[in-house]
């Protein structure tokens, strides 16, 4: 539902957030300025969880964007209780989850949220009565599609079964296939695969991570990270976040870039390479 009309390349919310992915940041109209920068860019897709700031990049969200344009998919998700900085913990009783839509859609303020996302599968909650309550608002017209998070394939088969899945959000990059699997079903299911941190959380924006093959390109690393990304499946969204406007240019760019099969090989081993160099320099 995601790749198959405007940019392919969304936008995740989750750096509009202070240290931690907790509170606010130090510029909060600079977050809202990226946001503002991203949709007059012809970015469709926007990623954000309650569980970001707790419920701030939601609110940024409205305040720069709202009334939203048409087309704009906004997805969010819920289950995970905040702690503090960098603290998460899944809940999934059913009348959190019901709560946590109801708080979203007045956050955001919308009678519909087009892309709903289990935000991690709560082990001490059944799966049907997690997904049972997104089955019923989505009945109920509050939800539009529901999306897993960070699930492996014997759970999405699984939820399969008890709601029609559109989206999975998965941790994939050039370094980092270990949801190969999840991604190939997606394509034989016609499920988008959202993969998060598509950089790596940086790591492929270094000049070490692909830097001879960028510059025999003309662009920049993450801007090739990302290109592969798109060449890697028909299927895939990524949604790179920054709080730079002239980040997310960058970004956006890579969906103009051309990789042939070759490129594509040789970008998997520069970025093995420079991960292997990174990993042997952390054990010294």
């Amino acid at each position: 539902m995601l790749s198959s009309s405007g940019r392919r390349i969304g936008f995740g919310s989750m750096q509009l957030t202070g240290p931690g992915h907790w509170a606010a940041p130090d510029d909060p109209g600079r977050a809202m300025q990226v946001l503002r920068d991203a949709v007059d860019a012809g970015v469709t897709h926007i990623d954000t969880a309650d569980a970001y700031g707790p419920f701030t990049a939601e609110k940024y969200i409205r305040k720069a964007l709202h009334p939203y344009p048409d087309g704009l998919v906004i997805a969010t998700k819920g289950g995970l209780t905040r702690q503090g900085p960098n603290r998460w913990a899944p809940c999934g009783r059913p009348e959190y989850l019901h709560q946590c839509v109801e708080m979203s859609l007045r956050r955001l303020q919308v009678e519909r949220i087009d892309l709903y996302y289990l935000h991690r599968i709560d082990p001490a909650v059944p799966l049907e009565d997690q997904l049972g309550v997104l089955r019923d608002m989505q009945a109920e017209g509050k939800i539009g599609n529901i999306g897993l998070s960070k699930v492996n394939l014997e759970q999405l088969r699984t939820a399969s079964e008890l709601v029609e899945v559109a989206a999975v959000q998965n941790k994939y990059n050039v370094t980092n296939r270990a949801s190969e699997d999840v991604l190939r079903h997606c394509e034989m299911a016609d499920i988008s695969f959202v993969p998060y941190a598509p950089l790596a959380a940086g790591a492929l924006t270094t000049p070490d991570a692909m830097g001879q093959i960028a510059q025999d390109y003309g662009v920049t690393p993450a801007q090739l990270a990302l290109a592969w990304l798109l060449h890697r499946s028909p299927v895939m969204a990524p949604i790179p976040g920054t709080s730079s406007s002239a980040r997310l240019h960058e970004n956006l760019a890579a969906d103009q870039i051309s990789l042939t099969p070759e490129t594509m090989t040789a970008i998997e081993l520069a970025a093995a390479n420079a991960d292997n160099q990174s990993e042997a320099g952390r054990k010294r």
